[in-house]
């Protein structure tokens, strides 16, 4: 079992920068590969990055490719999320999710690859 709870979402500029963390309880974190999430209002679920148990592979959406990048420190139990260059479409609530596997497959854009979610943290990109 894996309890997930993401911290750093707040208010930012445009153009601006927010980092994310998502620590995670549970003794198998290390084996678990690890994704984030985000949810606008009215829209729905899409993914953000993913990441393997070593860091050795990421992924990202188009969206935000170039802009965010997405570590862990498995020594902390903590997955991250960098967010540069901010925009008011990044506007979201962001969930981390944890899949029981080390390693992601073709479908690691897909949330129902996941199996643990956390309960999300605001994001808000506005002047």
């Amino acid at each position: 079992q894996v309890q997930l709870v993401e911290s750093g979402g707040g208010l930012v500029q445009p153009g601006g920068s927010l980092r994310l963390s998502c620590a995670a309880s549970g003794r198998t974190f290390s084996r678990n590969a690890m994704g984030w999430f985000r949810q606008a209002p009215g829209k729905a679920r899409e993914f953000v990055g993913a990441i393997n148990w070593s860091s050795s592979t990421t992924y990202y959406s188009d969206s935000v490719k170039g802009r965010f990048t997405i570590s862990r420190d498995n020594s902390k139990n903590t997955v991250y999320l960098q967010m540069n260059s901010l925009k008011p479409e990044d506007t979201a609530v962001y969930y981390c999710a944890a899949r029981k596997a080390i390693y992601l497959t073709s479908r690691y854009s897909s949330s129902s690859e996941y199996d643990y979610w956390g309960q999300g943290t605001q994001v808000t990109v506005s002047s």
